[in-house]
């Protein structure tokens, strides 16, 4: 049930100014479908009507680790083949995997089912890590509250990161996520004033993103050494200061981008890039096409 909430959350009406979407729960059988809730859940769709989508997202399950039936599988080529986008996250990737959408690519899962994903699938290979894998039209996620950094990542690239973002502020959610799902295994809980002062740095550093930002200052402000600072960041996000402050610059370039008609210099500037080319360099190897290319995909500005 969370997995179906998590869908019909981000695909579902978020007002006016975003985009509406023609969403439908379907099954093999249409009808009552029990849930991990104890509350049944009636589905009114068969399989037919994945021929006209153009996303289709296969669902954790709690019997995925028997292969889905030959409709299912054959329902789920067929979207693929067609060239709908198909994706999967938490343990409704093996349903990929049991159709052959995954031979030869990268994917993820809860990594609780890494192991057995790989195990059962060798032809895939399998990213335990990942909150996400896009390998173009087959994009798969990680488990539970990964849905929805798997339902974000597509709604951004296909409708760009002002869309995703404003879908994400509705639901009161973090539009991007740094690092993997190794930060969620079993570690103890941060509870010290080193980890509040971290949380402040963090904070600051996103209110300041046009100036310089470098780690010797941010460990200054959490009042930690460098490699403290490292450690802890590290530990608290599952990425590199530098990574995630890469991350954070371009997401607010691309809502830029999209939002207003500043010059790229100009929004080089605000995001913290020393030019229009270093962030230019960054968007092609991040994003892989040009900023001025990405403004004409997505731009919303009259």
């Amino acid at each position: 049930m969370l997995a179906v909430g998590i869908v019909t959350e981000v695909f579902g009406p978020h007002g006016q100014g975003l985009p509406g979407f023609d969403f439908a729960l379907c099954a093999d059988r249409p009808g009552p479908v029990p849930t991990d809730l104890g509350v049944p859940l009636t589905v009114s769709h068969g399989l037919d009507r994945l021929a006209a989508a153009d996303l289709v997202i296969a669902l954790p399950g709690a019997d995925f680790r028997t292969p889905p039936g030959p409709g299912v599988r054959d329902a789920l080529s067929a979207a693929h083949g067609r060239g709908a986008l198909v994706a999967a996250h938490c343990v409704g990737t093996f349903a990929l995997a049991a159709a052959g959408l995954l031979d030869g690519l990268r994917a993820t899962t809860h990594w609780r089912f890494a192991a057995l994903l790989a195990e059962r699938h060798p032809e895939v290979s399998v990213e335990p890590d990942a909150l996400y894998v896009d390998e173009g039209r087959i994009v798969t996620g990680a488990g539970a509250a990964a849905g929805f950094d798997l339902c974000l990542h597509l709604l951004r690239r296909e409708h760009g990161a002002a869309t995703a973002n404003a879908v994400a502020r509705d639901m009161v959610l973090p539009s991007h996520r740094d690092g993997g799902q190794a930060q969620y295994l079993a570690a103890p809980a941060p509870q010290d004033c080193q980890d509040e002062r971290l949380a402040e740095v963090l904070t600051w550093a996103r209110e300041n993103l046009h100036e310089p930002l470098p780690v010797a200052e941010l460990a200054r402000r959490a009042m930690m050494s460098k490699r403290s600072f490292a450690r802890r960041f590290t530990a608290a996000t599952g990425t590199t200061p530098h990574a995630w402050l890469r991350s954070l610059r371009l997401s607010g370039a691309e809502e830029l981008l999209e939002t207003t008609d500043l010059p790229v210099e100009e929004i080089a500037r605000r995001v913290g890039y020393g030019s229009a080319a270093v962030l230019r360099e960054q968007f092609v190897r991040r994003r892989g096409v040009p900023p001025r290319s990405y403004r004409r995909s997505f731009s919303r500005t009259p």
